[in-house]
């Protein structure tokens, strides 16, 4: 199948369920996207399931995303640099890979979704709305390269934010890697009693569901990640073993105020998770003027990260004949004069406008 000539195009490279799922929000966005998979067979079902629009390479992709292992990234990302398009990928170790990706095309990616569900059978084209998505740019990544991908994934219902690949693969071992392991933990916990219970698994019901739904995933993922970001794992495990040992305590002791203080600070921190984008009239733009050079973008959306203002939309504005150019940025109209005070103080020339 050949794509009509004014329809944008795209290719992922690996048809499981991440993959499969941002082939569908590409479809759902206009784009005609051509897929491919290490196993012929799976990229032939995810065109059967009409999940990509052809199965192959496409030299004239204009965004290419890599949902392979981990350990496979850096390899893939050589290979579709070669046609000249902007590659990003989604796996959830980034250090690595933008340390071997020396490419101002190439921009690290991670979105923070996924499901129980195994295989492009389980792709959905609304998986990544009202998610995170972590764009981890470098100095040497081309700004239009980075609004390529913060544009595209918005448009699949994402919410961007600019990290350091350090700084993210830290973050992500509490929030993804660990609560992983620890889920695991838990099932092989009620697995082994269950062979001395058969009621345990029955008793399992909502709690227990919910916490351990994430053990289902794709085991062979994890093999990669464990190994590429060991050494963050391997700091907030220990910190989870001390904040047990301290439950225990708490619990052995009965220490009911203790207990209650600590169920209370995380019922607070668990509703104060964030969901979704406002709306329109509460959004405002910033336009901020910098030098038309790579790593100008990422300072600005990394600045954003560091005081919590959310960027919704971005737009690289270039100058014929000029060294400067202009971001726009969509933001929290409520966090719009403090990020606006904040590149203030850096001496870039800044004007906010409300959307509203």
């Amino acid at each position: 199948m050949t794509a009509p000539d004014e329809q944008r195009r795209a290719a992922v490279i690996g048809t499981g369920l991440i993959g499969g799922s941002v082939a569908l929000a590409l479809q759902n966005a206009g784009w005609f996207v051509t897929g491919s998979d290490i196993d012929p067979a799976r990229a032939a079902r995810a065109l059967e399931l009409g999940v990509i629009n052809a199965v192959g390479s496409d030299s004239e992709a204009e965004i290419t995303f890599l949902a392979v292992p981990v350990g496979s990234v850096a390899s893939e990302a050589q290979l579709a640099l070669r046609s000249g398009g902007v590659v990003t990928d989604v796996g959830s170790v980034k250090a690595p890979l933008v340390a071997a990706i020396k490419d101002a095309n190439f921009v690290g990616g991670h979105p923070m979704a996924g499901s129980e569900a195994i295989g492009v059978e389980g792709a959905r084209g609304d998986l990544f709305e009202a998610t995170t998505w972590v764009l981890t740019p470098t100095s040497a990544t081309d700004p239009g390269a980075q609004a390529l991908v913060h544009s595209v994934v918005r448009s699949f219902g994402a919410e961007v934010l600019t990290l350091d690949a350090d700084r993210h693969d830290q973050l992500v071992a509490t929030v993804s890697h660990v609560p992983h392991l620890t889920a695991a933990s838990l099932m092989d916990l009620a697995a082994t009693r269950a062979e001395e219970h058969s009621a345990v698994l029955r008793l399992a019901a909502g709690g227990f569901r919910d916490m351990t739904r994430i053990a289902a995933g794709d085991p062979g993922m994890w093999l990669d990640i464990c190994v590429d970001n060991r050494d963050a794992i391997l700091g907030v495990l220990d910190d989870l073993l001390d904040s047990l040992t301290s439950m225990r305590r708490i619990v052995a002791d009965g220490d009911s105020a203790a207990l209650e203080q600590r169920l209370l600070l995380a019922q607070q921190a668990r509703r104060s998770l964030p969901t979704g984008a406002p709306a329109a009239e509460q959004l405002a733009e910033i336009r901020v003027s910098v030098v038309d050079q790579p790593g100008e973008l990422a300072a600005v959306t990394a600045l954003a990260t560091e005081l919590s203002v959310n960027v919704y939309d971005v737009e690289v504005a270039h100058s014929a004949g000029d060294q400067r150019g202009r971001l726009i940025l969509v933001v929290d109209a409520d966090r719009a004069a403090s990020l606006a005070d904040a590149l203030r103080s850096q001496s870039r020339v800044v004007s906010v406008h409300e959307l509203g």
